[in-house]
């Protein structure tokens, strides 16, 4: 049985003179074919960390990851792919086009032309996805803090209670995951488990994290309208201002938040719950939620 082989990439894509649409299309050498930049897993990688090192290794331009665009298979030269898609904004401090061993050409199409020069039906289909999705929207995130040690084990004030060692691992990899995103504000609950959850992260990215019980579960218990209301207020500045904003709170919080910011909305809701370290991406339009990606936990 041939071995799955996991990889990523993206739809990677500029605004040109009039604002028209301009997508990236890379020449691979290796199998004389135009396609949209991607590439193999490393091992402990995630998927969306993959897409986002893969765009840039390839084209040398610095990006945000925007909507998960879906995944396909297909059989290549010597080996069976599964590829999954995110759409990938190019960022103005980008440079020029360098060739190197996976990618000798770059050229810079509209749509239409875009889908004449793609080599692969696949990743017309990708294109059909891609423009059809929000991917000029800016972003609300909602992350539950990582795996925390149970109330059981934990004699002391709740708000005090830690992340355990797995919740750990986790905040240390969440840098990886959510660097892809563009964050420009982090606020967290002032609860021990969700300031830690997100710290490392705040340090590497240098943002002054806003740390607040609006997002805690104290205050959703007393109030829920403060929590409720901070997360669509979050949601608002983030669409003025066209940026990421990253909050961390509660699994009791969280689902609520999610309804309310997205009630105007004609969207399924996620089916299950956030566990310990995942986070939901919302997606915003003017008015609305455009779109919900779920993003997993670190693995660990």
């Amino acid at each position: 049985m041939t071995e799955m082989i996991l990889a990523a990439g993206g739809v990677v894509w500029r605004e040109g003179k009039g604002s028209k649409i301009e997508l990236a299309i890379i020449h691979r050498p290796k199998y004389d074919d135009w396609s949209f930049p991607k590439g193999k897993l490393d091992i402990g990688e995630e998927l969306i960390s993959c897409a986002h090192r893969e765009i840039m290794e390839e084209t040398g331009l610095n990006i945000e990851l925007g909507p998960f665009l879906g995944e396909y298979e297909y059989q290549s030269i010597d080996e069976l792919k599964n590829v999954s898609y995110w759409a990938a904004k190019v960022l103005p401090d980008s440079k020029e086009f360098q060739a190197n061993s996976e990618a000798d050409l770059l050229e810079w199409h509209d749509i239409e032309s875009a889908r004449a020069k793609l080599t692969r039906d696949a990743d017309r289909e990708i294109l059909d996805i891609f423009i059809d999705s929000p991917f000029q929207a800016s972003k609300l995130i909602m992350l539950r803090h990582a795996k925390a040690l149970a109330r059981s084990e934990w004699q002391s004030g709740d708000e005090d209670r830690p992340l355990d060692i797995l919740g750990q691992l986790q905040a240390k990899r969440m840098h990886a995951i959510y660097q892809v995103f563009g964050i420009s504000q982090i606020h967290t609950s002032d609860a021990v488990r969700c300031y830690d959850t997100v710290i490392g992260m705040t340090k590497t990215l240098k943002i002054e994290p806003v740390i607040t019980a609006k997002l805690s579960e104290y205050t959703f218990e007393k109030n829920k309208d403060k929590s409720l209301e901070y997360a669509k207020e979050l949601a608002e500045i983030a669409r003025a201002i066209d940026e990421t904003i990253l909050l961390c709170s509660h699994n009791p919080v969280l689902p609520r938040m999610l309804e309310h910011v997205s009630k105007k909305s004609d969207l399924d809701f996620p089916e299950n719950k956030l566990k310990p370290g995942d986070a939901w991406v919302l997606f915003l339009g003017k008015k609305k939620v455009l779109q919900i990606d779920v993003i997993p936990a670190p693995t660990v």
